[in-house]
């Protein structure tokens, strides 16, 4: 079974690593479930979770802070839709806007991330990762900083376009990075918990558009613009931290011809000792290796059968997340019928109960690992159980209730399927296969964000006389595709797990 051993250097260790004959082997030989490859003491495991702890307050907090920055602007968009609506001044009256306009400018946001996302990730692999994370947030912010100064409706579409491609690669590029540093067994909650950051970020919009609408009109500006130009300005300067704050992936990484840059790396001290490192490294080595990119890798990887199954896991649930994150305040309004302030105020807590899903239950897909997709499909009920209070039970304010449900079974979905794509893939393909996978299962399964966004709610003008219903409607049944997904899913690795123990 073993064909080879190849030598993984650190700055300070040298750590064996067993190579596989041919991917294909590997999948059938995977079992998500199997002995370690290296044994560990009691001891070093008790300090293995020291170094985890260590790197968790390292990392975590940074990637938190990148993620809630970059998905600020783009959720602070729907907020727009609404803002300062009793006076005529939200992005729609102050561009004037059709209702096509605001779907294709919504489309061509997510279009442009998805054109891109494979794209950025493969560069990412070869040039520094937390470098170029950080890359993206201050491009990202650059671009929505001049959301400040767009005057019509070809502008905001082209704005909406440049935004996606600026935003480009950031989620899966976190997957990515995340993946150089935690093994699968351990990714799931961490990525939760960067995930919350999007939960967070949500909140926050609405009640910083809430503040913002107060700012409506100083000097000749609407609250939007403000919002949009203050956003900008802050990210930017943040942006710069990020470069020393996230530990660099690689020790031994070449200087940069650029005096500034070798500068910054001085500043961006590693977090762990040599001999936290060599532990470290030694426990990494069993689940993958460092791969250089081929065009064969990316077809292996988009042939592959497990990852269709994912994407589609992905493509439901992120286009219901994204249409509750985009018109989330359209559906207060439409159902409520409040004044702006209060819509915005009333956004906010669909996303604490996001936040609260995340934290109680990714735990669990971690802690079980063969029941992830059992985990995803539970999670994914509640979102559509929370769909049909909202669309159909009475009174109105337990519609609102029913949102804060699909807020609930939204938290845990995106952070396990991300994770059983890194377990998957970094098996079969090392690193660049984490960058490849988490691509295009994001790309790809952005494709419902699309749907959700263009096709649904303002998109389709007349569903608003019906309280958005059928749009709703539309969003449980990718929900329910996303689930029989998940099935397929658990099948092919019973499938796969059974192979294995044949062959013993």
């Amino acid at each position: 079974m073993i064909n080879a051993t190849e030598e993984v250097e650190s700055s300070s260790s040298s750590i064996k690593v067993e190579k596989f004959q041919s991917s294909t082997e590997i999948e059938k030989l995977e079992d998500e479930e199997s002995q370690p490859v290296v044994i560990f003491t009691p001891e070093e495991k008790k300090e293995l979770d020291k170094i985890y702890r260590k790197l968790d307050r390292r990392i975590i907090p940074a990637l938190w802070t990148l993620y809630f920055l970059t998905s600020f602007g783009s959720i602070a968009y729907g907020n727009t839709l609404t803002m300062n609506s009793e006076v005529g001044h939200t992005i729609i009256k102050s561009l004037n806007l059709s209702t096509k306009d605001t779907s294709l400018a919504s489309a061509l946001s997510t279009v442009g991330f998805i054109i891109f996302d494979l794209p950025m990730n493969i560069i990412m692999t070869y040039l520094a990762p937390h470098a170029w994370l950080s890359r993206i947030v201050f491009t990202d912010a650059l671009v929505y900083t001049c959301y400040a100064a767009v005057q019509n409706n070809h502008g905001l579409i082209a704005l909406r376009f440049i935004s996606g491609i600026a935003g480009a690669g950031v989620w899966p590029g976190m997957t990515y990075y995340i993946s150089l540093f935690y093994p699968p067994h351990r990714m799931t909650r961490r990525v939760g918990y960067y995930f919350t950051a999007a939960q967070v970020s949500a909140a926050a919009t609405g009640l910083v558009a809430a503040g913002f609408q107060k700012m409506d009109g100083i000097r000749g500006l609407e609250g939007w613009r403000w919002m949009y130009l203050i956003y900008g300005v802050i990210t930017i300067v943040i942006s710069l931290f990020l470069v020393i704050w996230l530990p660099d992936d690689d020790l031994n990484r070449k200087p940069s011809r650029f005096t500034f840059f070798n500068k910054l790396r001085t500043l961006n001290k590693y977090p762990l000792t040599p001999e936290e490192i060599k532990l470290h490294q030694k426990d990494l080595s069993q689940y993958r290796t460092k791969t250089k990119w081929t065009l064969k890798t990316f077809f292996s990887v988009a042939t592959n059968i497990r990852i269709w199954p994912l994407i589609i896991m992905y493509f439901g649930v992120v286009g219901a997340g994204n249409g509750l994150a985009i018109f989330g305040t359209t559906l207060i309004k439409a159902v409520l019928k409040l004044d702006s302030i209060d819509v915005s105020l009333l956004y906010a807590p669909i996303w604490f109960f996001d936040l609260a899903g995340i934290l109680l239950v990714t735990p669990f897909s971690d802690m079980y690992k063969r029941a992830r997709p059992l985990v995803f499909s539970l999670s994914t009920l509640i979102i559509i159980a929370g769909l049909l209070i909202t669309t159909f039970v009475d009174p109105k304010w337990s519609r609102y209730g029913g949102l804060l449900i699909a807020g609930f079974g939204l938290g845990a979905t995106i952070p396990t399927i991300m994770s059983m794509t890194a377990d998957i893939f970094s098996k079969l393909h090392g690193d660049i296969g984490v960058a490849i996978s988490a691509a295009l299962v994001s790309g790809l399964g952005n494709l419902g964000t699309v749907f959700c966004s263009y096709a649904l709610y303002r998109g389709w003008p007349s569903d608003a006389a019906r309280q958005y219903r059928d749009s709703n409607l539309m969003m449980i049944m990718i929900c329910g595709i996303s689930i029989i997904s998940s099935f397929v899913s658990f099948v092919i690795a019973a499938k796969l797990d059974n192979h294995k123990k044949l062959g013993k």
